[in-house]
């Protein structure tokens, strides 16, 4: 596993990213008709939303 050292500034701005991405992308995915290219399109959007859910502050309730 790999630990990264951000600052919250750092952070947000991969989240930011991230978002914009996983935006795009489910606009591809809903415009493409090539199967294979679609599920291309959804495994790199399963792996972005997975980086954007370790992203996430962690709750204080756990």
């Amino acid at each position: 596993m790999l630990k990264l050292d951000l600052t919250e500034e750092e952070r947000q701005t991969l989240v930011y990213l991230l978002e914009d991405c996983i935006a795009d992308l489910k606009e591809e995915i809903h415009e493409t008709d090539r199967a294979d290219y679609k599920d291309m399109l959804k495994h790199r959007r399963d792996v972005l939303q997975k980086l954007w859910q370790a992203l996430q502050p962690i709750s204080e309730t756990g």
